[in-house]
């Protein structure tokens, strides 16, 4: 999302999105003043409006999938990803995940904002599922600081499936920033291909999961 709409979304949509959903909000002392990855459970579509209320006015982007909707819902869609500016991703596509690293590397360098769902789909189940590796390997390629957070009620709101329900119930907590200085020095000297570095994929990976599970139990 450019600076532009960002800012419009800050003026117009982040008060009408904090009458309508939200009930708590805890931790915004924590957000860097630099550019991050936000990283969050993921329980629902709202979610994307939620981590944009934490996100504006920066320019910052999600990952989003391109193989599931068609019609109306997936021009929907494209018209939402146009003006949020968002990475497309067709996950059934090995060329189409490597354009969509590429560029999430780029926005980082960039020194814009990232926004991940570690899971890499919504819960089914309203519990938060296991971590995938993409947020440790943005975090080894950029240096960009992880910013977890924890969503609460989005699930009760808009299930995978359901419909839209308006209740102010949304709770979210933000946690301190991760900067994994000393993952980050040891990866300097491994092999990408290397299992010493997978582990240390796995061991980010590990420690970011802990945090956004941490953060959802206080809330």
């Amino acid at each position: 999302m450019n600076r532009l709409v960002s800012w419009f979304c800050k003026i117009f949509l982040k008060p009408l999105v904090k009458f309508l959903f939200f009930k708590q909000v805890k931790g915004l002392e924590n957000i860097p003043k630099r550019n991050f990855i936000l990283v969050s459970n993921h329980q629902s579509h709202l979610d994307w409006f939620l981590c944009g209320f934490i996100c504006v006015p920066r320019r910052f982007h999600f990952i989003g999938q391109v193989d599931m909707y068609t019609g109306i819902s997936g021009i929907s869609r494209d018209i939402l990803y146009f003006l949020a500016g968002v990475i497309r991703l067709n996950r059934k596509s090995v060329e189409s995940k490597k354009e969509a690293v590429n560029q999430a590397i780029d926005v980082l360098k960039k020194g814009d904002t990232l926004i991940l769902y570690p899971e890499g789909t919504r819960t089914r189940t309203g519990e938060i599922g296991k971590g995938k590796k993409g947020t440790a390997k943005f975090l080894l390629e950029t240096g960009t600081p992880i910013l977890p957070m924890a969503i609460n009620g989005t699930f009760e709101l808009m299930p995978p499936g359901g419909k839209l329900k308006i209740r102010k119930i949304v709770k979210i907590n933000i946690g301190a920033p991760l900067y994994f200085e000393q993952e980050l020095a040891e990866a300097k000297n491994l092999s990408k291909d290397s299992e010493q570095y997978n582990q240390l994929l796995i061991k980010i990976t590990n420690k970011v999961m802990e945090e956004i599970i941490a953060l959802k139990s206080a809330i």
